[in-house]
């Protein structure tokens, strides 16, 4: 949804709201982009706890032009959230399910979920963003993996589109390296 002013919380949350109970915007996944993109938050396991902590906190979204509404959403399976985004003069709501949660035990243990673009989402597909830590050299992680195909009115400004997308994968990143220093 595209909006010429930022959308009130009410509006946000009637959003929400009616999303809610959609079928995911996409089906297999095959033909879509693929996106991963990686950065090493340190080693052990203080850090990995700090690195999961924020992940449950939605840190990954602390970037000033892209805010998670809501920041207190759980972390669980079928929680449905919006991203308001601030771009070149006007906004956009775009809403997702989490339809995975991933809790890996053993010499690499991984934390994270994947959420699903609803119909009201200028992409289809699924983004994965995941914490983990490797007992082998002690590396702690943070991943972001989005499989993506633009909506017909994104497919217009595709340009723009990819730019926004790897600016928000760079600065996630960036933002999660913050949230976890040590």
């Amino acid at each position: 949804m595209f909006l010429r002013h930022r959308p009130s919380d009410e509006r946000v949350r009637n959003f929400i709201d009616d999303q809610r109970h959609c079928r995911p915007s996409y089906g297999d996944l095959s033909g879509f982009r693929m996106d991963h993109n990686r950065v090493q938050l340190g080693s052990g396991a203080a850090a990995f706890e700090r690195a999961r902590l924020a992940l449950t906190q939605w840190k990954m979204f602390d970037l000033g032009w892209v805010e998670l509404c809501w920041p207190d959403a759980p972390i669980a399976y079928g929680t449905v959230i919006a991203v308001r985004v601030a771009h070149l003069g006007f906004w956009s709501l775009n809403a997702c399910r989490i339809v995975e949660i991933i809790d890996k035990k053993g010499p690499v243990r991984k934390f994270g979920f994947a959420y699903g673009t609803l119909p009201e989402h200028a992409e289809r597909g699924e983004e994965t963003f995941t914490v983990e830590w490797n007992s082998h050299d002690d590396s702690v992680w943070y991943d972001v993996t989005a499989y993506s195909k633009p909506n017909p009115l994104a497919r217009l400004g595709y340009p723009l589109t990819r730019s926004l997308q790897k600016r928000f994968a760079r600065e996630s990143l960036a933002s999660m390296v913050r949230a976890t220093e040590g």
